[in-house]
């Protein structure tokens, strides 16, 4: 195994630690959701993605928090907007 792919396995490894964490650090934060660091500053700074700044220092988050903001504003599938549909045709013809 040459020195690349041991450095790649224990990245993988640390990445791997990091999720059973609750409070990330800003550049876990970016490894986390997959973001550069320059769009998760326009984001910190625009307050559109929860973060703390414990006496106005670094960034932090909280993993579940990103979660949420990650899975939000989702979209429906097809299938789903055809079974609503279906739902309120029954509902309204009663």
């Amino acid at each position: 195994m040459d020195s690349k792919e041991l450095f790649k396995r224990l990245e993988r490894i640390e990445n791997l630690l990091f999720v059973n964490k609750r409070a990330l650090t800003f550049v876990e934060g970016c490894s986390y959701t997959g973001y550069k660091a320059k769009y998760m500053y326009q984001l910190t700074s625009k307050n559109l993605i929860p973060h703390f700044k414990p006496n106005n220092g670094a960034i932090f988050f909280d993993k579940n928090e990103l979660d949420s903001y990650l899975l939000s504003n989702k979209k429906q599938s097809k299938k789903e907007i055809n079974a609503k549909a279906l739902e309120y045709t029954f509902k309204s013809k009663k």
